[in-house]
């Protein structure tokens, strides 16, 4: 049954990282219409609305506990998605992915001394082996980098945003719905979102909403990228840990190769085939338990 639930896990985080890595076709197509703050609301705002007619329940907290959920919304939804989006203005694509798939290692390492799991050995042999790949798949065969301090900064701001999130997420929904713990995380993104799309000062577009191309778009990010995927991620935390299921951010930069290649016509590598493979290796070498765990796990 143990084994069964970690299948599940595995599924759920796949499941999440192909969504994710496949989400930014539709944000290309919208940016011609949105800014990224009101693409992201509008992502948000759809969610919370979904998840509101599948789960008309209220969800009551302490305090300290919506406190805690301001974060949530904040670091896992607002701050990271606006970091990301706005590194790309200053930064190269390729910066950007490299040094945000360094989230997973950062997460272990904050979630050692949070006391929520240890640091192991094959985490960081794991990281190294998945990163290299990284590299070779985000570069995918032309070896362009340039150091820009401020788009990085906030590339790396990303990465540690998602880390503190992840962490934040494993302990505040313990003992919580699942679709309710996505829901109320959703309503501090959309709450903490608007300021900064005031702030753009700049008309929302509602003609692309009266086209297929415009829904189906926004639909796939906030029925599917943010509302599903976020409950999925979620539960496969709840079955795996925060650090297990982070792993499998390696590899969103493949999978994004592979849906520009399906839809965009994108050119793949060799290299970039070859990082995949790195990715995958990193991936399964990152899962494998210390020896303490072997000893645990053996039957006396």
């Amino acid at each position: 049954m143990k084994h069964q639930n970690r299948l599940t896990g595995y599924c759920f985080a796949a499941f999440t990282v192909v969504v994710w890595g496949s989400t930014f076709i539709s944000s290309k197509v919208l940016l011609e219409f949105y800014t990224p703050a009101q693409i992201m609301l509008t992502r948000f705002i759809l969610a919370y609305c979904a998840l509101w007619l599948l789960r008309p329940k209220r969800l009551a907290l302490t305090l300290k506990q919506e406190g805690v959920f301001f974060l949530l919304g904040l670091l896992g939804c607002t701050a990271y998605f606006y970091t990301e989006n706005t590194a790309l203005s200053y930064t190269l694509a390729s910066n950007v992915s490299i040094i945000v798939a360094a989230a997973p290692i950062f997460t272990a390492i904050l979630a050692h001394f949070a006391g929520e799991e240890r640091f192991r050995a094959s985490t960081l042999a794991g990281f190294l082996v998945a990163f290299s790949g990284v590299i070779l798949v985000v570069c995918n065969g032309t070896f362009v980098l340039k150091l820009n301090p401020k788009g990085d900064l906030l590339a790396l701001a990303a990465a540690v945003c998602w880390a503190i999130y992840s962490v934040l997420l494993r302990r505040a929904s313990r003992g919580l719905d699942s679709i309710l713990v996505t829901r109320r995380t959703m309503f501090w993104g959309i709450v903490t979102a608007l300021p900064l799309v005031a702030a753009e000062g700049v008309p929302y577009p509602m003609a692309p909403l009266m086209t297929a191309s415009g829904i189906a778009n926004f639909l796939f990010l906030g029925l599917v990228g943010s509302a599903l995927c976020f409950v999925l991620w979620n539960k496969a935390f709840r079955i795996l840990g925060v650090v297990t299921t982070n792993t499998f951010i390696y590899l969103m930069p493949f999978i994004t190769i592979v849906a520009a290649r399906i839809f965009l016509d994108e050119p793949i590598s060799p290299l970039a085939l070859l990082g995949a493979v790195l990715i995958t290796a990193g991936v399964v070498l990152s899962q494998r338990p210390s020896p303490a765990e072997k000893t645990q796990r053996t039957p006396s």
